[in-house]
């Protein structure tokens, strides 16, 4: 669950963000969940639906760090910097946290302040 000010903004950017779909929306949640899951559903037992995220509205603004971090992991034949831009392109903002100088990731937030990472591909 994302808290929110805004969810159902918060939820469409993340839904436009991931390339998923809303599911579901009303004034006490939107659920964003992937296309493809969907078509899955009706076939597959509930333990078996693929999750999805909900965004539920709050009053107060993000205050303090995450208890949920996400880190994204572009598959490695896609242009890591070019998923960054077209990501800061949707509202996401670049934010220093301290990494180190040599860190494999970029640490950026989506629009409500919410912190996430996007990985470099590892050859390990």
């Amino acid at each position: 669950m994302v808290e929110s000010t805004d969810h159902r903004a918060l939820a469409r950017w993340w839904a436009t963000t991931l390339d998923w779909e809303i599911a579901y929306e009303s004034n006490l949640e939107s659920v964003v969940i992937p296309r493809w899951s969907a078509e899955l559903s009706d076939s597959l037992p509930f333990h078996r639906v693929p999750p999805g995220m909900v965004f539920v509205p709050v009053e107060q603004q993000k205050s303090g760090k995450n208890r949920l971090h996400w880190d994204f992991a572009p598959h490695t034949s896609d242009d890591r910097d070019a998923e960054i831009h077209r990501l800061e392109a949707l509202g996401a903002t670049l934010i220093d946290v301290g990494e180190p100088e040599d860190a494999t990731w970029t640490v950026l937030a989506d629009p409500d302040g919410n912190e996430f990472c996007v990985l470099s591909a590892r050859d390990e």
